[in-house]
């Protein structure tokens, strides 16, 4: 961008800043990003306010920083207008000296969970894009009421402590096979905060008509939250539980830690043995430590299901046949009193 043209964006951008509220929410971003010493980073872009919200605070700590930043648009093709909505994004934004890269995802759209596996796609296509560039860093547009929504989605599908609180994390790696990390800066700000700095900055967003259907589990809890809401368990509240379960949390993490510490050992050849005292721990300890060790030697991307886990244990802990099993790329085998554990060839 030329001398000239870099000096109007910052003008422009920090005529905005003197709103003391959006001033207030863009150093709350901005101490964020600060404590990332990254050079180039990725921010994720559907078009919706919360997304054109990312990209106003992105924008303005580009200008503000040495730090390169690259926008990317995912259309999934999933709906008839996602094309032209992507398209309209583009074009809204570079009027704000902000270049976007549109991502198609080809894939099959008649599938079942297909939400679930749109966003997995997204991510692919986003984290493909960040490799060739050399980004570790991917900003989403993940806000305070999206805890919200997906504390109760994961409390109906029965998650125990663990899911009820990891998505509260600022950062996290979704892929153990590549160096790219998602970056939440907005989690403690609200939707209604974020639809304000839209609305008096860039002034466009797109209205996803999916955000209606009722169809959708998340669309459910939205307006479930909404009615508690009137019912009196307003954020502060709900802040306050989200606190002490991540606290609570945290201390089972200490004690997984430590019983891993403690109680295995890692040999060559990618094993680990662990002796009987791992498995004399309180049963969720047991469980975290046996789900943390497994992922590890058997080295695949997604977690192993609870119950097979569970059986696994009961099966060594009380089998008088035991000898040999095999789970989740991993061998399991019986020795005395430990249990030797390797990654099958």
């Amino acid at each position: 961008m030329k001398k000239r043209n870099l000096s109007a964006k910052k003008k422009i951008h920090s005529f905005y800043l003197k709103n003391l509220k959006i001033n207030k929410i863009y150093f709350k971003f901005k101490k964020k990003l600060d404590s990332e010493k990254v050079k180039r980073i990725a921010v994720a872009i559907s078009g919706g306010s919360d997304s054109i919200a990312l990209a106003y605070l992105s924008k303005c700590y580009s200008l503000d920083s040495n730090k390169q930043f690259f926008y990317f648009i995912v259309d999934h093709k999933i709906r008839k207008d996602s094309t032209r909505e992507a398209e309209t994004t583009k074009k809204k934004l570079k009027t704000f000296g902000i270049n976007c890269k549109i991502l198609t995802w080809k894939g099959n759209k008649k599938i079942s969970n297909l939400q679930s596996i749109a966003r997995e796609n997204r991510y692919n296509l986003i984290f493909k894009e960040c490799l060739k560039k050399k980004i570790n860093l991917v900003l989403t547009a993940h806000h305070k009421n999206d805890n919200y929504e997906n504390f109760f989605i994961r409390l109906i599908r029965g998650s125990g402590l663990k899911g009820l609180s990891s998505f509260n994390s600022l950062k996290t790696k979704i892929n153990k096979d590549k160096n790219v990390y998602i970056f939440r800066p907005l989690l403690d700000i609200s939707k209604y905060d974020l639809e304000y700095v839209v609305n008096k900055t860039y002034g466009f967003f797109i209205k996803d008509p999916s955000n209606e259907n009722e169809k959708f589990l998340r669309i459910k809890i939205r307006k479930l939250i909404n009615k508690l809401d009137q019912e009196g368990l307003n954020s502060s509240k709900f802040e306050l539980t989200l606190k002490n379960l991540y606290a609570s949390n945290q201390t089972i993490e200490f004690y997984v830690k430590k019983n891993i510490n403690k109680n295995s050992k890692f040999l060559k050849c990618k094993k680990i043995i662990i002796n009987e005292n791992f498995f004399n721990q309180p049963e969720e300890i047991v469980f975290r430590s046996f789900s943390e060790i497994i992922h590890k030697i058997g080295n695949r991307n997604k977690l192993t299901r609870g119950r097979k886990i569970l059986n696994l244990i009961h099966e060594i802990n009380f089998s008088k046949n035991y000898k040999k099993k095999t789970l989740s790329g991993c061998i399991f085998e019986k020795t005395n009193k430990s249990i030797i554990i390797s990654r099958e060839r």
